[in-house]
């Protein structure tokens, strides 16, 4: 059983949360001028690295808030939890 810590609600059962995408993807702002292959690189194209990877999840069981951890996708160790908008803790000084 994996425990993920939600940071509003403490550690949680992994069955209380949704995997939601990586992490610090930002939308354009002016879609309708995207051509088809911006917005296809957009919409579908990811990093899905073996190693440290940046996620976001949904407490979806809980509190119904997201949030980003940092993940180990080899042996799915959580290194942090953090609130969207905050900074991944390797960043923080």
């Amino acid at each position: 059983m994996l425990l993920i810590e939600c940071p509003w609600c403490g550690k949680r059962d992994e069955s209380e949360f949704s995997y939601a995408g990586e992490a610090h993807i930002a939308r354009p702002l002016e879609t309708g001028k995207l051509s088809d292959a911006e917005w296809a690189d957009y919409l579908f194209m990811r990093k899905n690295p073996k190693g440290a990877h940046r996620e976001q999840w949904l407490h979806a069981a809980g509190c119904r808030r997201y949030f980003n951890a940092e993940r180990d996708t080899v042996s799915y160790q959580i290194k942090s939890t953090y609130k969207i908008g905050e900074t991944p803790s390797e960043d923080r000084a």
